[in-house]
């Protein structure tokens, strides 16, 4: 069975096509032929540029949207290093599935559905729209060990890139990751203070609200836990096994999975950006689908993506996860498409240009 999910792993990273780019500069030559400035709409243009290159498509019809939510719980919260009780977790994916959260609110407003998964949730839950592919009941304590077994980490990657392929054959063509797991910034700060090389100092935020001591507290436990588990920063599967947590390498096997039926993964903030970074490493095919949706106010956030070479498309200082920056993105992406698609040309509308 391990083999199995490797295998799964493997397979997705070579089905992934590489950046049309004949298809992006058409994208540029039709934008430029639009009656408006050159390079004017800033950031819609680039993203209309990077849906065509995506795609193949000058137009895409990215219409069907998922944001799949990861939930899983964390052995770390052992350390104290949220404000928030670790049964928090089961109780959110419970608000999810009764629609009641951040996340669905932000979805019907864009026209996306709402997927929860238990890739990792501490207790059993049950619930008729819940997406069970439960891993184990929670990672173990990474200041005292590893987050879970290697094997363990490929089937939460399988796991993410087997939902992607579910949903693909279903028509979504827009993905966006979410998650959920109380004390999750820490392996998402730990697993960025490894891959991209920042101190735990500059990694750490302060994740749901905790103060001062708290934090000095939390990057005491992020040195920590990469002193104990000592990952190889040149292998993304030893620092995402070693530190975890289950829903940031469920969220990877999403990016991957996105990428390789060539659709965009629209990435939420810190957390996600944490597990993109983990796919880039073990992919650097998966770049140019992602598209980076809001700057997070957790303190590593900005300069994650500049390692990363990504840019926000928006603002808005917001640090909650669950998607709700990723899905806020969804009409942005549709408003770039829908002027690409029905802006009049400047021959067409019989505008001179000089």
């Amino acid at each position: 069975m391990p083999n199995e999910y490797k295998a799964i792993v493997d397979a997705a990273i070579m089905r992934i096509r590489p950046f049309n780019e004949q298809a992006a500069e058409q994208a540029d030559r039709h934008s430029d032929h639009l009656t408006k400035p050159p390079g004017s709409l800033g950031k819609l243009e680039r993203i209309a540029r990077q849906a065509a290159g995506i795609t193949g498509e000058l137009w895409p019809d990215l219409s069907r949207k998922a944001v799949i939510v990861m939930a899983a719980d964390h052995g770390v919260c052992e350390e104290g290093v949220s404000a928030f009780p670790q049964e928090v977790t089961g109780q959110m994916v419970f608000n999810f599935l009764s629609g009641g959260a951040a996340v669905n609110v932000l979805s019907r407003h864009s026209g996306a559905d709402v997927f929860c998964v238990d890739i990792g949730v501490k207790s059993d839950l049950e619930h008729p729209a819940l997406i069970t592919r439960k891993v184990r009941y929670g990672t173990g304590n990474i200041a005292k060990g590893p987050a879970m077994e290697r094997d363990e980490l490929m089937q939460a990657l399988a796991a993410g890139i087997n939902l992607v392929d579910e949903l693909y054959a279903q028509g979504y063509r827009l993905f966006a990751t979410g998650e959920m797991g109380i004390g999750n910034t820490t392996p998402s700060a730990a697993i960025v203070s490894v891959l991209a090389g920042l101190a735990p100092e500059q990694s750490v935020g302060r994740g749901t609200g905790i103060n001062e001591q708290s934090w000095r507290t939390k990057v005491g436990v992020v040195k920590r836990a990469i002193e104990v588990n000592a990952p190889d920063a040149g292998d993304p599967y030893d620092v995402l096994s070693k530190l975890g947590g289950l829903e940031i390498a469920g969220l990877a096997g999403v990016i991957i999975g996105a990428a390789a039926n060539g659709c965009p993964a629209v990435i939420d903030g810190y957390i996600s950006s944490a597990a993109a970074l983990a796919a880039m490493r073990m992919t650097e095919r998966v770049y140019p689908y992602m598209i980076a949706s809001h700057l997070s106010q957790e303190q590593g956030h900005a300069k994650l993506l500049e390692l990363m070479g990504l840019t926000p498309v928006i603002h808005m200082d917001m640090r909650l996860g669950e998607g709700t920056g990723a899905v806020l993105c969804f009409p942005i992406i549709d408003a770039a498409i829908k002027l690409m698609r029905e802006m009049a040309t400047f021959d067409g509308a019989g505008i001179s240009r000089e």
